[in-house]
């Protein structure tokens, strides 16, 4: 059937009491990203803006909103850690986006357990069943198609370790639903969790 088409060009502006892309680019995974500051300082961010890029070598990448201590900190350092956000970890997700001076410490803040890295100087979330040690390839600042710059920060690194918690294991196969993954809406507050019953295969065209 023909629809009837709500258009516009994000540079006149959505007319719309939300903006949409976030919605429509979702839900996405949530780059909950743990770094290290030059001077020793510990931090944790959620960033919307994160996914996977590549399956060999493995290569993760988000995007901040400004050049944020958890940028300022990977710039300097070369390493960090994305860690899974799930149901049972999402309010404490919540609590580590707080907007607190670069001296905090956000495990501490949100009542997280760093848990030593093997190959980066980085902890990563104890709490959390999935965790991915990765050094920087690239820090970028983002530009429009014009080439003007924006205030955003584009960070893509290698994945050098993984570590998956056994219970997430089924038969040696990752059980994403079972993890019970959280996903960041488009909405101020909204967010989705997977279950066993968001689930459907589709096996490729041979």
């Amino acid at each position: 059937m023909a629809h009837d088409f709500h258009s516009y060009r994000p540079c006149d502006g959505h007319g719309l009491p939300h903006d949409p892309f976030n919605a429509i680019v979702g839900p996405r995974p949530i780059g909950w990203i743990s770094s290290r500051a030059e001077d020793g300082t510990l931090n944790l961010a959620p960033y919307s803006f994160f996914n996977a890029f590549n399956y060999t070598p493995p290569i993760v990448g988000f995007s901040s909103i400004g050049y944020k201590d958890t940028v300022r900190n990977i710039d300097a350092t070369r390493e960090f850690v994305w860690n899974l956000t799930t149901r049972a970890l999402a309010e404490r997700m919540n609590a580590s986006c707080a907007s607190v001076p670069p001296e905090v410490d956000e495990f501490e803040l949100a009542g997280l357990t760093p848990l030593p890295s093997t190959l980066v100087d980085v902890p990563r979330v104890a709490e959390s069943p999935v965790s991915f040690e990765c050094r920087a390839i690239e820090v970028r600042q983002l530009r429009t198609a014009a080439g003007e710059p924006v205030d955003s920060w584009l960070t893509l690194g290698e994945v050098v370790a993984v570590h998956i918690a056994k219970t997430s294991l089924n038969e040696g196969v990752y059980d994403t639903a079972a993890a019970g993954h959280v996903l960041r809406g488009g909405g101020a507050a909204d967010y989705f969790e997977i279950g066993p019953g968001q689930l459907f295969r589709l096996h490729r065209p041979r």
